[in-house]
């Protein structure tokens, strides 16, 4: 009888992707997908430890799964697996098993290609106890596996599967920076890279399959030292190169960048491929240098300045987005208003801000000066407000002009579509059925705070067009 899995996603656009990947490796051995927890014989938590108090709303949700795997034995429905994954489950697998024993399976995101040899030891255990085992599994439930493994895990991995015309490719994982308020270096562990001919055969695969739109996944994307065809090390640049060659690949995105790894071949590939998106995120997290040196980020401000003049160099209708943290350790008015200056200098289309909230073995979280919460909340308050105002006249600079957008969705109102601008603005429009997962030419007639409106003006130019979008 075929089982059913709900996987319930935290945090960054990489677990969005390891969640896709969990699902692939468990449909082999039964697992088909459920909408709702309810419907699920097996639930996984795929976690992020980067947002505050990511632990404990992981250990609410759990307690809500203990209570439904209870209602499913009274009403003879049978077991429920209970699997925690991600970066909490890396960061705190025995603390889960310690307060939680009922969970099943907790594994890290380097051991998600051995879910199906964890979920048949942990069907093994359950029925077991269900025959008066108690000490199946040994102390409480679960099976635990947080290891960093030699192997790669993308080499034991099926081929992904595409699900419309955009998908995310991971290509590099991991982050050797260790910013002091940063948790990945030790929950995903030292940069791994992906082999160039690896990532391109996944890409074409996926748009043989119908996708369009590609985007590069990494925790620090263009940090990638992919081994070549020649066995030379190549650089993101040159990997977008070689995906740009795919036939009916039209768009390429990747996320997320540091500032320390943009070269010069990747500003390069911005300017030669019209496959680029002209938007990037391109976290500063402070505009003092002061702070950033604290934050240990390897950058300065005057160098974040250089690095996007160069890459607004290379083409003119280039923007972008950041992450920026407020109420750092130490963090002066004075540092605040270093942030406020580059913010009002460079013009942000989007952005991530946050009040600092320390994690538990980071450096910052035991540094001096920690910033009063009142402080962090006006600082944040001030910073959004003009990070809004830019998002806002952005949009609104966009209104009459012409632009290529994959539509994807299907909208709420009757014959409308909905879907990404270049610049990752949603965008809705009236238009055809069939023209969903394509790519359509649009006018943009009006603007909102989040969004846009279009008018259909014809199908895309031929692949590839080289005009630019949104000046």
């Amino acid at each position: 009888m075929k089982k059913h899995l709900y996987i319930k996603t935290y945090g960054c656009q990489m677990n969005v992707y390891d969640s896709g990947r969990m699902a692939d490796v468990l449909a082999p051995i039964g697992y088909a997908p459920a909408q709702a927890p309810d419907g699920a014989d097996m639930v996984i938590l795929n976690t992020c430890h980067i947002r505050e108090k990511a632990s404990e709303k992981v250990f609410s949700e759990l307690g809500r799964l203990r209570l439904l795997r209870e209602e499913r034995k009274a009403e003879g429905k049978g077991d429920l697996l209970i699997a925690v994954a991600g970066c909490v489950a890396q960061a705190e697998g025995e603390e889960i098993l310690a307060r939680a024993p009922y969970v099943d399976i907790v594994l890290g995101p380097q051991a998600y290609h051995k879910l199906p040899e964890m979920v048949a030891q942990a069907e093994r255990a359950a029925a077991a106890r269900a025959n008066g085992d108690d000490k199946a599994a040994g102390p409480g439930r679960g099976v635990l596996n947080t290891d960093f493994p030699e192997e790669a895990k993308f080499d034991f991995l099926p081929a992904p599967r595409a699900e419309g015309p955009s998908a995310f490719l991971s290509i590099q994982e991991g982050c050797d920076k260790f910013c002091t308020f940063c948790v990945v270096p030790y929950t995903r562990g030292a940069e791994y890279s992906r082999p160039v001919e690896a990532v391109v055969a996944e890409a074409r695969g996926l748009v043989e399959a119908g996708v369009r739109e590609i985007t590069l996944l990494g925790q620090n994307v263009n940090a990638y030292h992919g081994v070549g065809a020649d066995g030379a090390e190549a650089g993101l640049g040159h990997l977008c190169r070689a995906l740009a060659k795919i036939p009916g690949l039209e768009r390429i995105r990747y996320t997320t960048s540091h500032p320390r790894d943009v070269d010069d071949a990747l500003i390069a590939a911005h300017r030669d491929l019209p496959q680029m998106m002209p938007f990037i995120h391109l976290p500063v997290q402070s505009g003092s240098d002061r702070i950033l040196r604290a934050m240990n980020r390897g950058h300065t401000r005057d160098r974040y300045r250089e690095i996007v003049a160069g890459l607004k160099g290379s083409r003119d209708d280039l923007a972008l987005s950041s992450d920026f943290i407020v109420g750092f350790p130490g963090e002066t008015d004075k540092d605040f208003r270093d942030t406020m200056a580059l913010v009002d200098e460079i013009g942000f289309i989007q952005a991530y801000s946050f009040k600092y909230s320390p994690r538990p073995g980071t450096p910052a979280s035991a540094m001096p000066n920690q910033v009063p919460e009142d402080e962090k909340d006006a600082r944040l308050a001030e910073l959004q407000a003009l990070l809004q105002r830019q998002q806002i006249a952005f949009n609104q600079d966009c209104v009459g002009r012409e632009m290529d957008v994959l539509l994807d969705r299907v909208g709420k109102l009757p014959g409308q579509l909905l879907g990404r601008s270049p610049y990752m603005q949603p965008v809705h429009v009236t238009a055809p059925a069939d023209l969903r997962n394509t790519i359509a030419r649009l006018r943009i007639v009006s603007a909102g705070p989040n969004s846009l409106g279009g008018e259909l003006v014809a199908a895309a130019d031929p692949p590839h067009s080289s005009e630019r979008a949104c000046a």
